[in-house]
């Protein structure tokens, strides 16, 4: 059995990565209160909801950003703790979680455009109310759609992590096997719905619970337990 030291830039890297995945779950706030309060299916509706409660609208999006900049923070101290254990394999969860962070923001730039569809400008007034209402609709549903591409990458990405973890035993191996079948299932979850798009109606939200367990978990783990190499307890015994 393979038994990996640990350094003093891998304990710290850990503890960021247990906060920011604590962190990662302020995107909740957008996705499903602010969205989830505005947005209806009737795009008439759903434009005056934006209009009447802008604020919260970009609120919404700054909270986005905020996700998408710890993102990057998240993977870079993921590659730090798991880089010992196989280099190659953290660069490429990296650079698929790396992917994730840069659809997000793309996807970000479509609520900019629903506001300026619907900000009622001099150049816009060419256009019927209810031209602009759908197409701010359409807007809104490219921002769906780009976050369930996102969401692959982040399975993938996080597949490959969680099984670094397993290899590593820096954490309970019985946590690391359910990193990596809740990731694996988000990253089928949400492919599958590119084929099939009544698919995400029907698994949601059964594929996300699994990784939302696994980030809490591991979350308030590396806060407060950190990293433990296997082996020490035995030494440890061994020199009493």
């Amino acid at each position: 059995m393979v038994i990996y030291a640990v350094d003093e830039s891998q304990r710290k890297a850990a503890r960021v990565v247990g906060a920011l995945y604590l962190f990662g779950f302020v995107a909740v706030f957008d996705e499903l209160y602010v969205r989830g309060r505005l947005i209806t299916d009737n795009a008439a509706e759903t434009a005056r909801n934006i209009m009447a409660h802008e604020r919260l609208f970009r609120l919404g999006i700054a909270v986005d950003l905020l996700e998408m900049a710890s993102m990057v923070v998240l993977l870079t101290a993921l590659y730090v703790v798991l880089r010992p254990v196989n280099q190659n394999l953290a660069l490429l969860a990296a650079f698929w979680r790396l992917m994730e962070a840069a659809i997000c923001v793309v996807m970000t730039l479509s609520s900019f455009d629903v506001l300026r569809v619907l900000s009622g400008t001099d150049y816009l007034r060419t256009f019927e109310a209810d031209r602009l209402q759908a197409l701010a609709r359409i807007y809104i549903g490219a921002h769906g759609a780009g976050y369930n591409v996102a969401e692959i990458f982040l399975g993938l990405g996080s597949t490959v992590f969680s099984y670094l973890w397993f290899k590593s035993r820096y954490i309970p191996k019985a946590l690391a096997a359910w990193g990596v079948f809740s990731s694996l299932l988000v990253a089928i979850c949400t492919f599958a719905s590119v084929i099939f798009p009544d698919f995400q109606d029907i698994s949601f939200p059964g594929c996300y619970m699994p990784i939302t367990i696994f980030e809490l978990t591991m979350g308030f783990w590396l806060l407060f337990k950190g990293l433990r190499p296997p082996g020490i307890a035995e030494v440890e015994k061994a020199t009493r």
